[in-house]
């Protein structure tokens, strides 16, 4: 039996600059499923994205998934593309494991919290206070230095990595430090400035985009702490949960986030078009 895609509709060109595409799948011309295509918003034409996948229960556990899966990758080399991308519920066990035996690794995960009432405390000596216009230029430069690397890290080319680094931040932080909704803090332990962290209000939650701890004062728990204070102004702002993303690899967050009860939510893998 021989597995193929075929159009379910034209190429798709959107307002933002992307374009996908959906295809049935089919088995000796019989349509067992449907896989949707599309291009990255946020890393352009360069990364596809598996935007949907299903084969219908009866062809289920025949490999036709897989088989749909890598008939898509011709798909995105056909478009130019060098990487694909597919992000996955936290439950999706089985597609997880189709993605990987297929050569997908993690790139990040999103996380989450619900909050209870009653703002944490942070620890004695521990206190917080705004930005300052100062600081915030001084973080700015290195934060879109720093989220370039992430990316570059992770098989983005450079170029491409700067783009979304500066196309984010211009987007997430139009007014700078006053831009609505975004709230930056700066830790200090017994006077002295230990770490700092960007939060957004969102309408249902709160999202943690940058905690980082000072070079010179990690390993001493402020990490825990500047996590504590992000929690403590999203209740205070009225929203019951706190969402956060994290890079693969980055090890010492992930056993942080773990630890304070946040739980996956998302997985976002990806693989290299050779």
């Amino acid at each position: 039996m021989t597995t193929t895609l075929r159009p379910a509709e034209p190429l798709q060109q959107h307002p933002d600059g992307t374009r996908s595409r959906r295809y049935q799948v089919c088995v000796n011309s019989r349509p067992v499923g449907e896989i949707s295509l599309g291009t990255s918003p946020s890393l352009g034409d360069s990364v596809a994205r598996v935007l949907d996948l299903r084969i219908a229960e009866p062809d289920r556990r025949r490999g036709r998934a897989t088989v749909a899966a890598l008939a898509a990758e011709e798909v995105a080399r056909g478009w130019g593309c060098r990487q694909i991308e597919a992000t996955l519920p936290a439950s999706a066990d089985i597609a997880l494991r189709l993605f990987r035996t297929l050569g997908y690794v993690p790139r990040n995960r999103g996380m989450e919290k619900h909050l209870g009432p009653v703002p944490p405390a942070l620890p004695a000596g521990s206190g917080a206070r705004p930005m300052t216009e100062a600081e915030y230029e001084a973080w700015y430069a290195y934060e879109i230095e720093h989220y370039t690397r992430d990316w570059i890290q992770r098989g983005v080319p450079e170029a491409v990595a700067r783009a979304k680094a500066l196309g984010d931040h211009e987007k997430l932080l139009p007014d700078g430090l006053a831009s609505d909704g975004m709230l930056f803090s700066v830790l200090e332990h017994e006077g002295t400035r230990v770490g700092t962290l960007w939060l957004a209000l969102q309408d249902t939650k709160a999202f943690v985009f940058d905690v980082e701890t000072d070079t010179a004062h990690r390993g001493r728990g402020h990490g825990r702490t500047l996590m504590l204070l992000a929690e403590r102004r999203t209740i205070e702002a009225g929203r019951p949960v706190l969402g956060l993303n994290v890079f693969a690899g980055n090890a010492p967050a992930e056993r942080l986030y773990e630890s304070l009860g946040y739980e996956t939510t998302a997985r976002t893998l990806f693989k290299p078009l050779l």
